[in-house]
């Protein structure tokens, strides 16, 4: 994994999210336009928290998160999507 230089700030989260899948598991092959935004990433920066609510999560995490969760960054030519901690679901 390499260092960005990114810095969230507060209670959000850096995550970078998984690849989408390109078949199904019988094998048929999904074009671009079908494919499904992934619910799942790993962090890559966390920030520090809120005053009273330390970060629980923390950088090399494998998360999952809601459909519609964070806004999409583009950065050195990596797709990552930028969350509070709230948006966050699970740990897997």
């Amino acid at each position: 994994m390499s260092k960005i230089s990114i810095k969230p700030l507060a209670d959000r989260v850096l995550v970078e999210p998984a690849a989408a899948e390109t078949k199904t598991a019988s094998g048929i092959i999904i074009p671009d336009t079908a494919k499904e935004k992934p619910q799942q990433g790993t962090v890559v920066a966390v920030g520090k928290g809120k005053k009273d609510e330390p970060m629980t999560v923390k950088v090399g995490d494998k998360v999952l998160y809601g459909k519609y969760s964070g806004s999409e960054l583009k950065w050195e030519g990596k797709d990552y999507l930028i969350m509070k901690e709230s948006d966050i679901l699970a740990v897997i």
